[in-house]
């Protein structure tokens, strides 16, 4: 099989992928920052700041219908890009005008992930039209392991990047990583591929939507399975922060350090998978990743003893959770990619995503309530034990059964 390298319609929209990615690791850093250093927001607006950037999700299965109706999903793609790219703009504009404002952070929060979930939605019908069915693992595997890698390097360089501009100077240049995404998918010449042009109501389209995932029998194993992860898991990115410095004591280079060495298990993970998939079946690489990614979270726990060796062990927690994802996430993807009918993609990921990750706010809210409850390393644990029950879902599911890809067929749609 040709290396999807040699393919000049990917490598456009992988060179997208990628130089978006980079720019949203500056924003994940620049916008606490701002609200931190330049607003004196408290702990609870930095916490609201984030629950914003996932509020839209909750929106997912609306926004996904409406997607669904259209059929260049590019441009729509196309579309989000130019949003964040004005989006983002509006900050260094207010900076130099003496306006920023918390009110102007939430309101970009929100709307950037309003457009993040527009771009989402069309691009599970684009990445169909954009590679062939045996080429679903390898492709997930090449954009997850770019996401890896901006994991690795993206926190670094948005820190050099807004210790020598400023934090509102430095979304200049995720504003431009947009732009430039938005370029490089206008090139990609790509079957728009049908729209869901039935005579439906919205409202029974995105109904339909929401119980096509719930009675797939694919899709709701791993939907289960997802949430319950997501959920336990954000209990504890919510503190691992805050773990790491005051319940272990290290300094920030250090913490910042131990988390580039452990995305690093990203990139191994997403090269892995796919490999791993191939001989041990793409079904039992996703039931390890589920019960290893929580297992990663309790090595944390464990961590004691002089400082590098409290690193370290932050350093391996975070390296097996990176790792596990990946062998979680590139090939459930993949299989999800084959088993969703092709006119309800958008629809169905906006379902999905609107469960799947409206619940990590609530994770987040539960895990600092149990934080300040019972204690930071105390709700780790509870996190880390709670995430090993989401492999429950799958053992019922044909997902643990499925290894290639081949065979998988989406249902017979039900009527409306």
């Amino acid at each position: 099989m040709t290396s999807l390298w040699r393919d000049r319609r990917f490598r456009t929209a992988w060179s997208a992928q990628t130089v978006s990615e980079f720019g949203d690791r500056i924003t994940e850093l620049a916008l606490p920052l701002i609200a931190v250093t330049m607003l004196n927001a408290s702990p609870s607006q930095v916490g609201l700041l984030t629950a914003a950037v996932w509020l839209p999700n909750l929106l997912g299965l609306f926004i996904g219908s409406w997607v669904d109706q259209r059929q260049d999903k590019r441009r729509l793609m196309i579309a989000a890009d130019l949003a964040r790219t004005v989006l983002l703009l509006s900050l260094p504009v207010a900076y130099w005008l003496d306006l920023l404002s918390l009110g102007q952070l939430y309101t970009i929060a929100i709307l950037a992930g309003l457009a993040d979930v527009v771009f989402s939605a069309g691009y599970a019908t684009f990445f169909v039209r954009l590679v062939a069915r045996e080429q679903y693992l390898e492709a997930n595997s090449k954009f997850s392991a770019t996401r890896s890698l901006s994991f690795m390097g993206g926190p670094a360089i948005g820190g050099a990047l807004m210790q020598w501009l400023t934090a509102p100077i430095a979304m200049i240049v995720d504003a431009a990583s947009f732009a430039f995404s938005a370029f490089q998918l206008s090139r990609v010449k790509a079957d728009p591929g049908p729209a869901d042009d039935a005579p439906e109501p919205f409202l029974t389209r995105v109904r339909s939507g929401m119980r096509y995932v719930l009675t797939h029998p694919y899709l709701k194993g791993s939907l289960g399975c997802a949430t319950t992860v997501n959920f336990f898991t954000m209990m504890s990115s919510a503190l691992i922060v805050l773990y790491a410095s005051r319940e272990l004591g290290l300094p920030a280079a250090t913490i910042g350090l131990a988390f580039g060495i452990g995305a690093a298990g990203g990139l191994l993970g997403a090269v892995a998978a796919t490999p791993l998939s191939r001989v041990f079946g793409a079904g039992p690489v996703v039931a390890a990743g589920t019960i290893v990614f929580p297992g990663g979270i309790a090595i944390a726990v464990l961590a004691d003893g002089p400082l590098w060796a409290r690193a370290a062990t932050l350093a391996a927690a975070e390296f097996v959770m990176a790792f596990a994802v990946m062998c979680f996430d590139i090939p459930l993807n993949a299989i999800q990619a084959a088993v969703v009918d092709d006119q309800l993609r958008s629809r169905v990921y906006g379902a999905f995503s609107s469960i799947n990750y409206g619940v990590r706010p609530l994770g987040a809210v539960v895990g600092g309530f149990l934080g300040t409850w019972i204690g930071v390393r105390e709700t780790i644990l509870v996190s880390a034990t709670g995430g090993l029950f989401a492999v429950l879902w799958l053992i019922r599911s044909p997902i643990l059964k499925t290894r290639g890809l081949d065979s998988l067929r989406p249902p017979e749609r039900q009527p409306s």
